[in-house]
C-alpha cells in the first residue's frame, strides 16, 4: 500500500498546467478550402504529368536498347571477321603461289577470295591502305625500318600483312616496313 500512497502524494505535488482556452477565429489571410472539382483537376494534371514522364522514359529506354543491340551486333561481326582473316590470308597466299599452269585450281581459289572480299565489304570490313601512306600508329604496326632516300621519312614502303577495319574499329593492324 505504501506505493499507492506515494503515488497519490506525488500527483498532488506536481502542478498541472492548465491549457488556456482558445477561440479560433477564422483568419482572413488563410486560403479558402479547395473545392472537390479543383482537387480533381490537380490530381488529373499530376496524373497527366506522370504519364508523359513515363512515356518519355520508355522512349529513351527503347532508343538505348536499340543502340546497345546495334553495338553488340557490330562487335560480334568484328570478332567473327577477326577470326576469318587468317583464312583469307592463306587463300591469298595460295593464289600468289599457284603456277599459271594450274589454271583451273588457281581460278577457283581466286573466285573464293573475291567472294570473301564481297562478303567482308557487305559487313562493313575495309582494308587499311598502307603502301605509300604516312605511318599512323593507330592503323599500322611497324615491324621493320629501312634507310631509303627514295622515300620520305615515316613513309610505308612495304605491307607485310594487310590490316582491316570493321565499322570504323581496327580489327587487325597492318604490319608494315617503314622508311626512315
Amino acid at each position: 500500500m505504501e506505493n499507492n500512497e506515494t503515488k497519490e502524494t506525488l500527483q498532488d505535488e506536481i502542478p498541472v498546467a492548465e491549457e488556456p482556452e482558445t477561440t479560433e477565429a477564422p483568419a482572413e489571410d488563410a486560403a479558402p478550402e479547395k473545392s472537390a472539382e479543383e482537387l480533381l483537376r490537380e490530381e488529373v494534371e499530376a496524373c497527366k504529368d506522370k504519364h508523359l514522364r513515363l512515356l518519355a522514359e520508355f522512349d529513351n529506354f527503347k532508343k538505348r536498347t536499340a543502340k546497345e543491340r546495334e553495338d553488340l551486333y557490330a562487335m560480334s561481326v568484328c570478332d567473327t571477321v577477326e577470326k576469318l582473316l587468317p583464312v583469307k590470308d592463306n587463300l591469298e597466299r595460295a593464289v600468289m603461289a599457284v603456277d599459271e599452269a594450274e589454271g583451273t585450281l588457281a581460278e577457283g581459289v581466286k573466285m573464293i577470295v573475291k567472294q570473301l572480299d564481297e562478303v567482308f565489304t557487305s559487313l562493313g570490313v575495309e582494308p587499311i591502305e598502307s603502301v605509300g601512306e604516312v605511318f599512323d600508329p593507330e592503323l599500322h604496326n611497324a615491324v621493320m625500318h629501312e634507310e631509303n632516300p627514295d622515300y620520305g621519312e615515316n613513309t610505308i614502303i612495304e605491307e607485310l600483312m594487310r590490316g582491316y577495319t570493321c565499322k570504323g574499329k581496327v580489327v587487325r593492324y597492318a604490319m608494315v616496313k617503314v622508311a626512315n
